[in-house]
């Protein structure tokens, strides 16, 4: 899909970053910053990267003077083992994915958890109530340390035992393999996983019979806008709270961390949801 936008200008001093993932395709991450560097006169550009060697693509950031890059699926985790500093918060979480190129120093930061919890925050308290976060990847840990630090009954909901149960050991919570869950006595289901992610948007990562009515339902994922499970939520008569929140909060972090400036947080929101308004049609 092509997008029309005014373009920006190019030039010798324009500032080029990236998102990193596999896959990236459906990023709209370029279209959301882009539109933001153009409001506040920012000279620079903003691109997907399809990202396998992962080693590789940090030793291109160096030699290409990359000023800053975004970390998604599946690289939040191993990419801190190629920086040159991890902020502390990121690295009690376990999982960067923004990097920001300071004169060849390459720092990592974490922005998922910080917008993930002003996302859920806006719909529901967290403080002494029931959540379960399925999943054990970068952005599970993300929401699972920021539901801790605000006083949430936490629960690891994962496929495996593996990652599941160490990310559970390590944060002194509850773990609950995901074949095992039910949902009964939960406040909060938040999904970290790309399950119901284009192009693959007839799945959900649990039934309907987990879905209670009162319950607060966040899904991490952003592209479609109502996920399946959302929708589910919805008619089993729970509040929900879309990735687009979390996605446009985490990335005007991102944007204060790169260029200095106040991030135009409105704008980025009615950008991408217009743009995923389009892709229905």
């Amino acid at each position: 899909m092509v997008f029309k936008t005014d373009m920006p200008r190019i030039d010798s001093n324009t500032r080029l970053y990236a998102v990193l993932g596999s896959p990236v395709g459906h990023s709209l991450s370029p279209v959301m910053h882009n539109v933001a560097f153009r409001q506040t006169g920012h000279n620079g550009v903003y691109v997907a990267l399809h990202v396998t060697d992962l080693p590789g693509a940090v030793a291109g950031i160096r030699a290409l003077g990359i000023h800053g890059c975004s970390v998604t699926i599946p690289h939040k985790v191993a990419v801190m083992g190629l920086l040159d500093h991890v902020d502390p918060m990121a690295r009690r979480i376990g999982a960067v994915n923004t990097i920001v190129n300071e004169a060849g120093r390459l720092c990592g930061f974490n922005s998922d958890g910080p917008g993930a919890m002003a996302a859920l925050l806006e719909k529901t308290p967290v403080v002494r109530r029931r959540v379960a976060v399925i999943g054990a990847g970068g952005a599970a840990r993300s929401l699972a340390h920021g539901i801790a630090d605000h006083g949430g009954q936490l629960t690891i909901v994962n496929r495996s035992q593996g990652r599941g149960r160490r990310l559970a050991d390590e944060l002194k919570c509850d773990f609950c393999l995901l074949e095992d869950f039910s949902g009964v006595g939960y406040d909060i289901l938040i999904n970290t996983t790309s399950v119901g992610m284009v192009p693959d948007t007839d799945q959900m990562p649990v039934t309907h019979a987990c879905l209670r009515p009162g319950m607060t339902v966040m899904d991490i994922v952003y592209n479609p806008l109502e996920t399946r499970l959302l929708s589910a939520a919805r008619r089993a008569g729970c509040t929900v709270v879309d990735g687009v929140a979390m996605f446009v909060h985490q990335g005007a972090f991102q944007f204060e961390r790169w260029t200095g400036k106040q991030p135009p947080v409105q704008l980025m929101r009615r950008t991408v949801l217009e743009v995923l308004a389009n892709q229905r049609r």
